[in-house]
């Protein structure tokens, strides 16, 4: 924490706060530009948040968002709208209209002809294999391509034919001209524009040749008057291009890149590509299936932003790719939940439970909507004489550790009363279908002198409860470390989870759950943090755990949870 602005520091924040003091820059502008080719996900919101955070904590300071929309074969607008999406969600504003990489293909087209006339770049008809073969190694020089020494006319010519169409994707290229001795590779001679004729998004079939990646950022970062161009560490040996062509040029705004460590979590994956792999292969339902690392499907399972947020915040900003606890990202999540969601009850496998001794017709008992929250308010539970507890909470033959219901076992039921059972009913296969049970009407709210009773179990009134359907999501692998199967000959479907989703058809929940919104998040007491499913429907009330109330994984592990 800086003891002068009192906001979280970092190395990144330490350089802009020294070329604000320097007087080397008077505003900062960051930029978000994500690859519209897929959804965002988690490791995009260390990215995201680190951008807009600087952006919202600096006065006068800006972010833009900008769309990397250089190969038309993978972008799509469902995409951009959904990134859109995802970053109001997690609270965060944009600088003026949204830009993309497209909006500067004139510009860039200008640029790389102006490289061509100042002898800096050349057309290449060197094929890919061909064009790797000339790179050289990490410990050997590289070969100069044949047409390394094309006359400044004939580049200019074979350039804007390329444009025109004349030739087929992969027979010319054009190619910076730097040093092909340089210990760089990145540097050595790499291609800035290669032929593809395919229609893109926004500029339909106007560019038959499109911009490499390298050669787009740093000028785009260049046209919008960015300060800082954030980057993780992969880009860090791209750098020198990025600075090379931005000198080449003379562009007067000159950004400055900074790398940091990319955000990687145990337990999932943040490759868009093997992301998309898992929908193909049908081991979840879509990019927002709740198991998935998107924002969207962390949404749908009921992840806050607030949570996010704190998540990125606690992981901080370093140089050091490390590998981040998952139980780190639930922690946060559920903190904020134990202050924020009201409680309720859900019972997920019902048996009924018949009050044998219950006088009355039935009675409205008060709860508190939050422990912790009194200015919440109460909510009502029916109390009558059948009730539906937890299949999980009885045993017919319980050990003696077990503090639920069995035969002649007291417990106390949640918020109301006493209980004891006198007798099991059994339908024709013997399977225990309800419990007769006794219950001690001096007992509300109170500790009844000389009888210990340790258990303590949730409850429905059987007439009012709602059902419902609700899916219990845990994480999706198994294996902490899935993206090394990449290294392996096994297949991801040996690495996935089996109890990564557990549907319980028969839930009972309620009441008021039938009328919550979407964004309703709630703690079902004993289970876990719940939300509403935005599939739900008043016929169909669907409910996804968001997370369980403890770290169940660590405990498997013999791990100590992740601290703050």
């Amino acid at each position: 924490m800086n003891a002068k602005t009192g906001r979280t520091t970092n190395f990144i924040r330490q350089i802009i706060e020294d070329d604000l003091a320097s007087g080397k820059h008077n505003k900062i502008k960051t930029r978000f530009p994500p690859e519209p080719s897929g959804y965002l996900h988690i490791g995009h919101a260390k990215a995201l948040c680190l951008n807009f955070g600087i952006a919202a904590d600096y006065p006068e300071a800006s972010c833009n968002l900008r769309f990397d929309d250089t190969n038309p074969f993978k972008e799509e607008f469902v995409y951009m709208e959904a990134m859109k999406e995802d970053i109001r969600w997690l609270g965060y504003a944009w600088d003026g209209e949204v830009k993309h990489a497209s909006d500067y293909f004139d510009s860039l087209y200008a640029m790389a002809t102006e490289l061509i006339k100042r002898d800096k770049a050349f057309v290449c008809s060197l094929s890919g294999e061909q064009m790797r073969n000339y790179r050289g190694t990490l410990t050997e020089s590289g070969k100069e391509s044949p047409d390394r020494n094309r006359s400044i006319a004939e580049n200019l010519d074979l350039f804007a034919r390329m444009q025109k169409g004349e030739f087929a994707e992969g027979s010319y290229t054009l190619r910076a001209k730097i040093d092909m001795a340089a210990s760089n590779i990145n540097m050595r001679d790499p291609v800035l524009y290669r032929i593809l004729k395919a229609s893109h998004p926004r500029t339909g079939d106007k560019w038959l040749i499109y911009p490499m990646y390298d050669f787009t950022h740093c000028l785009s970062d260049a046209i919008e008057g960015i300060t800082h161009s954030l980057c993780t560490l992969e880009f860090e040996d791209h750098r020198p291009l990025y600075d090379w062509v931005i000198e080449a040029l003379a562009y007067p705004c000159h950004p400055r890149q900074i790398e940091f460590a990319r955000l990687n979590i145990n337990y999932t994956l943040t490759s868009k590509r093997r992301l998309r792999q898992l929908c193909e292969e049908g081991h979840v339902d879509a990019w927002d299936d709740p198991r998935m690392p998107t924002i969207i499907g962390m949404r749908r399972r009921g992840y806050p932003p607030q949570a996010i947020r704190d998540f990125c915040e606690r992981v901080g900003v370093t140089k050091k790719n490390t590998v981040i606890d998952m139980g780190l990202l639930e922690e946060c999540v559920r903190d904020y939940l134990n202050e924020h969601a009201q409680r309720a009850i859900a019972v997920l496998d019902p048996l009924k439970v018949r009050i044998i001794n219950y006088p009355h017709s039935g009675e409205e008992l008060s709860s508190p909507l939050h422990p912790q929250r009194p200015e919440l308010g109460t909510r009502v539970l029916q109390f009558g004489a059948e009730l539906l507890v937890d299949r999980s909470d009885f045993m017919e033959d319980p050990p003696r550790d077990f503090f639920r219901l069995g035969p002649g076992r007291e417990v106390r039921l949640r918020n109301a009363y006493i209980i004891k059972c006198e007798k099991l009913i059994r339908d024709a296969t013997g399977k225990v279908v309800e419990l007769h049970c006794s219950y001690d009407p001096k007992t509300l709210g109170k500790k009844p002198e000389g009888r210990k009773v340790k258990g303590i179990i949730h409850w429905l009134e059987a007439k009012s409860a709602v059902p419902a359907v609700v899916r219990l999501y845990d994480r999706l692998f198994a294996v902490p470390e899935p993206q090394q199967l990449e290294k392996s000959s096994a297949s991801l479907a040996s690495a996935l989870n089996p109890h990564s989703l557990i549907v319980c058809e028969h839930a009972r929940v309620e009441p008021r759950l039938r009328e919550a919104s979407s964004e309703a998040r709630f703690q079902f007491e004993r289970l876990g943090y719940f939300s509403i499913d935005p599939d739900s429907r008043a016929d169909r009330l669907l409910i996804n755990r968001t997370v369980s109330l403890k770290d169940a994984w660590q405990k498997k592990l013999g791990a100590s949870a992740p601290k703050k």
